[in-house]
């Protein structure tokens, strides 16, 4: 064949997060404090939904949107956490994962050369969906002396008359940071002052560890410009379970489904009727879970504090960001060296755009019997390269 492929996708660089742990899997007894995924099973009561739902041969497509019942449990969910309410006919969408939503949800917000606004260091995805759909990623680099929240004075400076779309993830993934209601509320008044759109990928909502999350879409004015993005791997454990959710304007959500009907066709039906159970009863599986990440994430800024190494406290999540420019390395050579001599494995800061050189990203979704190991091997490393 002499025809070329997609000029786009192929200046698309592969996740920063993959690569590197191609070279993690190799190494053997290596700790790995990298990938976000909970340590947690999905809880029995869940799992017995899903094989229920195989037992009595519910394995046909659902409607395009998903089963009626999760939608409605979706919109439940969001009135009885976020006070937001969805008409679970025309404003929510089950797909697959949140990944799947953000994609789509790009896909049918933005035309040729309009630009997104992505705050970094940020999820790996937003910036090539936002290439993909054929718009113009803008970066804004977010600062650690602001715990990584979005300013005002950062989002206004990014505005032009091409921007379509904010990106907002808070509880944010890599460095745990969240963004509380007055924060949100400065970020409104701009939104709307601009008339653009909001793609807030709430995915990791449920796990807050300051106050109770809130969602821009419950602020006044910006429900009718916000896709909210959702979903089941980080709060319920079901990361396998392929499943996420999207509730916004009418408008969108019926173009969103378009583009997923012709696609994906429906989400995975027993991944389906399983979150039904989750949204029905898991309340007190995700408040335990939660607990127990918070005590990680207390335990990991302990050690962090005794061996003198920086980092701010993240409130959200399951990660943590620590500053390890005091080394002289960059983070790729950091990561590098502290797997190599210690078998430690933990993600580049820069694997998350350019504003996280210098930071490493932690995930404390690890057991504390592991996360203990690991940062009495961190403390060594260190120690090593502060004697040098």
């Amino acid at each position: 064949m002499t025809k070329e492929l997609s000029h786009v996708v192929q200046n698309i660089k592969p996740s920063g997060i993959r690569k590197f742990f191609d070279i993690v899997s190799e190494i053997k007894d290596a700790i790995s404090l990298g990938v976000g995924e909970p340590d947690f099973d999905t809880p029995w009561h869940i799992r017995d939904e899903g094989i229920y739902a195989l037992e009595k041969g519910k394995t046909f497509y659902t409607s395009n949107s998903g089963l009626i019942e999760l939608r409605e449990e979706i919109c439940k969910y969001q009135k009885r956490h976020h006070g937001i309410c969805y008409n679970p006919l025309t404003e929510v969408i089950v797909t697959v994962g949140g990944s799947e939503a953000i994609d789509i949800g790009l896909r049918a917000m933005v035309n040729q050369g309009d630009e997104v606004i992505i705050p970094q260091p940020c999820y790996v995805s937003y910036e090539p969906c936002a290439l993909l759909a054929g718009a113009k990623p803008v970066i804004i680099d977010l600062k650690q002396e602001n715990e990584f929240r979005l300013t005002p004075e950062e989002l206004e400076n990014s505005i032009t008359d091409k921007t379509k779309v904010l990106i907002l993830a808070y509880p944010n993934n890599p460095t745990g940071a969240i963004m509380e209601r007055e924060d949100l509320e400065k970020i409104a008044q701009i939104v709307k002052k601009h008339d653009i759109y909001v793609i807030s990928d709430e995915i990791y909502s449920a796990l807050t560890y300051k106050g109770k999350h809130v969602s821009i879409a419950s602020l006044d004015g910006m429900q009718e410009r916000t896709v909210l993005i959702n979903g089941f791997s980080k709060s319920y454990a079901m990361t396998g379970w392929r499943l996420g959710y999207a509730c916004g304007p009418e408008e969108i959500i019926k173009q969103m489904t378009k583009i997923h009907q012709f696609a994906i066709m429906c989400a995975p039906t027993t991944s389906q009727y399983a979150a039904v159970e989750a949204l029905k009863h898991g309340d007190d599986d995700v408040k335990a879970m939660s607990g127990a990440y918070n005590q990680r994430r207390r335990f990991l800024l302990n050690a962090f504090k005794e061996m003198n190494l920086e980092c701010f406290e993240p409130y959200g999540a399951f990660y943590v960001f620590p500053c390890i420019k005091e080394f002289g390395m960059t983070s790729v050579e950091f990561a590098t060296r502290f797997l190599e001599e210690e078998k430690v494995a933990a993600v580049p800061g820069d694997a998350f755009g350019a504003s996280g050189e210098g930071f490493l990203r932690i995930s404390y979704a690890y057991s504390l019997d592991n996360l203990k190991i690991a940062m009495e091997r961190l403390k060594n490393f260190i120690n090593r390269l502060r004697s040098q």
